[in-house]
């Protein structure tokens, strides 16, 4: 039987008047502090197929496959689902020297961990210093492991040989404005190894542009860096057509205090801009969206927002691919993303540490009900310090496992599809998100937006606005702004191993890796050297060359990531942030 709308409104006046307001009154409240959703809400000309339809097909708002043969939590998978006949990498991890690095991936091995590196860099390195440079002092290996060279990498990628080999295993690089220079020094270990460019699995980050709106590890000005994007769209596409092009989202934009629906729009705006270089460069959409994906997005607590943000993203990002870039192969139109909902590492908390681990159970069954994995990420020991312990990790993996083996939420994909309430604000998410998204599009896209400081002035007056209902407890956080009488115990847990990143070693990566460099440059063809350097400096002055070929040349006679960065710093200047 066919709902009538306007008999529903007749019976939701009555409803109001005859049951919910006695009870308002009763608790003496002016307004219901809970809603109450029917198909009226769903607008006029609902339509399942139009707007939902069925997993793995557009517009993919049911979930980006059609089923779910997905393992999560299983051992160094650090959330990202695991399954048959899938290569994938696994925890964000890194510290130290190589050697640290090297050590820690052994003793994953060891400790059951079947996947690849999923590489974290040290801040020097993300900004293309080495680490002997002034400015990467005290710096190098804290927040992740330093690269200089080759040699870098080939130590590095000694834990992975043999049947893990990087033809048999998927690598990560999470950095962005040298990250063509990173992914040469890795083809370059392929030819060392004998592997050939097309049978390399990998996944660089390479997004550069949310740098400029949120995380700050910029080298060059918008323009010279999608540049840089454009050289690694080309060459990906040609010759490595198992490796991403980039990794993507709004995750670090959220994080530095977005909106949900600013989190979308700028993250599409920014998708946006990286497809039409791709467009620019000749070539069919067709032959490179689909090696697309995105890293993650932001998160929150609020659980069937996030519910229905991750709804409303697959469908936005289908609609764009198909509306406004023409593809015609619906493998270009999914969002390819390792998590969904999972509660936002900032709003991890260093108050009652534990409670994180409820935070990151809550953002597992959004995820699953969100059509994805229920990765319980992060583990509780998030804001404690870099790197997470094994007591924590082990909870978190635990928490994955029950709810994918014993609460069963996988068995079932996008069970929420239809529901008035969700569907209702999966359409107002996206809604908002359009809407923002043509008002960056008017200003001529993303790079115009940061380049006039919009994007980053947007974020820090949400940011602020944020902090503001936070400390006049409009928004609360249990242990941090309510809940904090004398009554209240800090739970805490016994460390039963060792911390897997060595403090010794960490205290000690700076001047091994500084031993290391100085070894390096003394046996390296010191003649080769700057001839190379040259030849990239005019390569560098015409806009038209694609630079990938000469950092490979580069990073073969194991010329560094900072001479490398710094003959394009002489051409291309260093990014100045606009005054917010």
């Amino acid at each position: 039987m066919k709902d009538d709308p306007e008999k529903i409104e007749q019976e939701k006046k009555r409803w109001e008047e005859k049951t919910l307001k006695p009870a308002l009154d009763r608790f003496k409240l002016k307004e219901s502090p809970t809603r109450f959703y029917s198909p009226s809400d769903l607008g006029e000309g609902f339509d399942f197929l139009d707007q939902v339809g069925f997993p793995g097909q557009y517009p993919f708002t049911a979930g980006t496959y059609p089923t779910f043969p997905y393992l999560t939590g299983e051992r160094g998978s650090g959330g990202i689902a695991q399954a048959k006949g899938l290569v994938r990498a696994g925890r964000y991890s890194g510290y130290g020297a190589p050697e640290d690095t090297r050590d820690y991936y052994l003793h994953m091995k060891k400790l059951g961990s079947r996947t690849g590196p999923n590489i974290a860099f040290d801040l020097p390195t993300q900004c293309g210093y080495d680490s002997d440079s002034p400015v990467a002092s005290g710096e190098v290996g804290r927040v992740g492991v330093a690269v200089d060279t080759l040699r870098d990498m080939e130590v590095i990628f000694e834990a992975f040989a043999g049947e893990n080999d990087i033809d048999r295993t998927a690598s990560n690089f999470t950095i962005n404005a040298p990250a063509n220079i990173i992914m040469a020094m890795y083809m370059a270990l392929a030819e060392k190894r004998g592997i050939p460019w097309d049978k390399l699995r990998a996944t660089p980050q390479n997004d550069i542009l949310k740098e400029f709106v949120a995380r700050g590890t910029y080298i060059f000005p918008p323009r010279p860096s999608m540049r840089m994007f454009r050289d690694s769209l080309v060459f990906f596409t040609k010759h490595l057509p198992n490796v991403n092009i980039t990794s993507c989202g709004g995750y670090h934009i959220r994080e530095a205090g977005a909106t949900r629906e600013q989190d979308l729009a700028f993250s599409m705006a920014i998708g946006a801009a990286y497809l039409q270089e791709g467009i620019n460069a000749g070539l069919s959409v067709d032959s490179f969206a689909p090696r697309f994906s995105f890293n993650a997005f932001g998160g929150s607590m609020e659980f069937f927002k996030e519910v229905a943000f991750h709804r409303a993203a697959r469908r936005m990002w289908a609609k764009l691919l198909k509306e406004k870039f023409g593809a015609k192969n619906e493998r270009s139109m999914t969002l390819r993303v390792p998590l969904t909902v999972f509660p936002g590492n900032f709003n991890c908390t260093v108050q009652r540490p534990l409670n994180n681990l409820t935070r990151s159970v809550v953002g597992g069954i959004a995820a699953a009900l969100a059509g994805g994995p229920p990765g319980c990420y992060p583990p509780f020991d998030e804001p404690l310090g870099l790197g997470w312990s094994l007591e924590a990790i082990q909870l978190s993996e635990d928490a994955a496992r029950i709810l994918q083996h014993e609460a069963r939420l996988v068995d079932v994909v996008d069970p929420l599809a239809g529901s008035y309430y969700v569907e209702s604000l999966t359409t107002e998410i996206e809604n908002a998100a359009w809407t923002e998204f043509e008002k960056i599009e008017k200003m001529g896209g993303a790079v115009p937006a940061i380049e006039s400081g919009y994007l980053q002035r947007e974020v820090a007056k949400s940011a602020y606005e944020r902090q503001k209902r936070l400390e006049e407890g409009k928004e609360l956080i249990v242990g941090v702004n309510c809940y904090l009488g004398e009554s209240e115990l800090e739970v805490t847990t016994n460390r039963l191993v060792p911390h897997p990143y060595d403090p010794q070693r960490r205290d000690e990566a700076e001047r091994n890796q500084i031993a290391n460099l100085k070894e390096v440059k003394a046996k390296r063809d010191s003649k080769e050297v700057p001839r190379l350097l040259k030849e990239l400096r005019a390569a560098a002055q015409k806009e038209e060359v694609n630079l990938i070929p000469h950092f490979l040349e580069c990073a073969k006679a194991y010329v560094t990531l900072q001479e490398m960065c710094d003959v394009l710093r002489e051409v291309f200047g260093e990014y100045r942030p606009v005054t917010i």
